[in-house]
């Protein structure tokens, strides 16, 4: 099967990439850092994430808003399925700079879709469980979608204008939520709080009893590659870790204070900016792709902060 991984350099991308090594897979990704992350450490990251894929995976440095290009690329390579991760990642960073956010998630997909006419026969999306806005446990696909903020309206378009393409090829939609893991920047929920913690910084948690469906990213990695190339009884699928008990943002901060043995807890009221969010429900993924993840929280943190203590002199310490 010949696959196309738009964003496959990313977190989650270069992890899904090495899932499909028995296929032909062509990774295509802008490799920037969105003018928020520092560059120095993005590079870094990069070069992480090239070093199991490299002499392996045919890799093109092309920007997804570059219609001509992506049109090309479609044309020689011809691919049966693609999977589209190339985004901006989370709602701070579109904030930052919201119409280039709007022209890589709208006009940057809708290239996409358009090439995909020539030889697709499958269309991954890969959206968020930000588009059901504030939502409490155990949330299936069906619930009524109410996105709060940019990023989480833009990815709700996203996932109405891949439906849209249905008359020309098949689609599935994957929600993911609160992904982590090695390899990943600094700026998400769960690395804020280790890198805190290791640079002797308070871990300001806010809204101590908020949920989080905490999830490693080669778990949400393994239903991307299952949603990519087995048949899909369904459109859309949660793909999440989905514990039996759920973690709050207390628990996870306590966590890595205890794996660390150092750091300072301060609880402010939650973000407004953001929803109110659970676990959602993966039954689907479960009955349908065969889901199954595999890494708890207790010991998917405990591995991640390991990896950064490892590497937290060469790439974070000077950020």
């Amino acid at each position: 099967m010949r696959i196309l991984v738009s964003g496959g350099l990313g977190f989650i991308g270069h992890e899904v990439v090495r899932l499909l090594r028995e296929h032909d897979v062509m990774v295509i990704d802008s490799m920037t850092n969105y003018d928020f992350i520092p560059l120095d450490q993005m590079m870094k990251l990069f070069h992480l994430r090239q070093a199991d894929l490299r002499n392996q995976v045919l890799t093109r440095h092309i920007d997804i808003r570059d219609r001509s290009t992506i049109a090309k690329c479609f044309e020689d390579f011809r691919p049966d399925v693609v999977i589209h991760l190339a985004s901006f990642p989370r709602q701070k960073v579109v904030l930052q700079n919201p119409s280039v956010a709007s022209e890589v998630m709208s006009t940057g997909l809708i290239n996409l879709l358009e090439a995909s006419k020539v030889s697709v026969s499958k269309f991954v999306y890969i959206s968020s469980s930000m588009v059901y806005g504030d939502f409490d446990d155990y949330v299936p696909e069906t619930q009524e979608c109410k996105p709060k903020g940019q990023y989480a309206i833009m990815k709700y378009m996203g996932e109405k204008l891949v439906a849209d393409y249905r008359k020309h090829f098949d689609y599935t939609i994957v929600r993911p939520s609160a992904v982590y893991g090695p390899r990943d920047v600094e700026d998400r929920v769960l690395s804020k709080f280790v890198l805190n913690a290791l640079r002797g910084e308070t871990l300001k948690v806010r809204g101590d009893e908020e949920v989080l469906d905490f999830t490693h990213v080669t778990d949400t990695a393994q239903g991307i590659a299952l949603a990519a190339t087995k048949n899909c009884e369904h459109d859309t699928y949660n793909i999440t870790r989905c514990e039996n008990n759920p973690i709050t943002l207390y628990m996870a901060a306590n966590r890595v204070v205890e794996l660390l043995g150092r750091g300072d807890i301060e609880v402010v009221d939650r973000d407004l900016n953001f929803p109110s969010r659970g676990r959602l429900d993966i039954t689907r993924a479960r009955n349908d792709l065969g889901y199954e993840p595999t890494v708890n929280f207790a010991q998917g943190c405990e591995d991640y902060v390991k990896w950064m203590r490892s590497v937290y002199d060469t790439i974070f310490k000077s950020q």
